[in-house]
């Protein structure tokens, strides 16, 4: 039995800190290399936040090809034993992305560090200079369906009483105020609650702990199918965490996000 057995999705750092030396345990940091270089929690794997993504416009937040997949998840050892822990240093935009990665590719053992580097640091941690090698090759995956709302189902589902849409971008893009896109507004029936209003800037960026409170005074409720977006899937991968962590049983994550709805001539928006 793994040494993380029993833990919640969302975990401390004193839970991560006894058991760095796990076999199992595959530890990811998408901070940024500068950050990375300068210390990192020890025996961590530097991701570049920009492999999580497709990269290409109008929507840089679809899914990357499936062959930078395979060699993604090869270089950090991915195995079906693998516990992964992810953290990040901006309160969960890029961790929750990745943990959308692993639901994708079917691999449900996966932990995130609240707070990540910042709360690992504030709570008097060491940190590492040191590099793991590359853990190998090009590895198989299956991909699934189910984490990834795209833009043709979101269409079929507008207006559904058990679908709830959380638009995790700004209120001045929600609204229409800005534009990043070709038309600028939300997505009709969104809720907007920007990404880092769930975060407790009090705590290191910890998740707040009346989250599940604000959520429900939303209408962003567990008995609801949860779509998330922002402009590209990295805002939203901190609600797409919050939502998951809440235990909500039906979560999707819209990659195209308002890069591909914004952009398409074919979908409807409200201001």
């Amino acid at each position: 039995m793994s040494v993380f057995s029993g833990l919640p999705l969302v975990i401390e750092p004193s839970d991560l800190k006894d058991r760095l030396d796990a076999p199992e345990l595959i530890l990811v940091d998408l901070t940024s290399s500068a950050r990375y270089d300068a210390g990192h929690i020890p025996g961590a794997r530097f991701v570049d936040p920009k492999r999580t993504q497709l990269g290409q416009p109008p929507a840089p937040g679809l899914l990357p090809a499936y062959s930078d997949l395979q060699a993604l998840f090869g270089e950090l050892g991915h195995n079906a034993d693998a516990v992964y822990v992810v953290y990040d240093d901006e309160g969960g935009g890029w961790a929750g992305r990745f943990i959308w990665l692993l639901d994708v590719i079917g691999h449900s053992q996966y932990h995130y560090v609240d707070g990540g580097l910042l709360a690992w640091q504030a709570d008097g941690l060491p940190l590492s200079t040191a590099v793991p090698p590359s853990a190998g090759g090009p590895v198989d995956l299956q991909l699934h369906d189910e984490p990834t709302a795209t833009r043709e189902y979101l269409q079929s589902r507008l207006g559904a009483a058990d679908l709830a849409i959380w638009d995790a971008r700004g209120p001045l893009e929600y609204s229409g105020e800005k534009v990043v896109a070709a038309k600028g507004g939300h997505i009709p029936g969104a809720i907007n609650f920007e990404w880092t209003a769930g975060m407790d800037k009090a705590r290191d960026l910890r998740i707040r702990e009346d989250i599940a409170e604000i959520l429900d005074s939303l209408g962003i409720t567990a008995d609801k199918e949860i779509i998330t977006h922002c402009q590209t899937h990295h805002r939203s991968g901190f609600t797409y965490l919050v939502a998951k962590a809440l235990g909500y049983p039906r979560v999707k994550g819209y990659a195209g996000s308002w890069g591909e709805w914004g952009n398409h001539p074919d979908t409807p928006v409200e201001r």
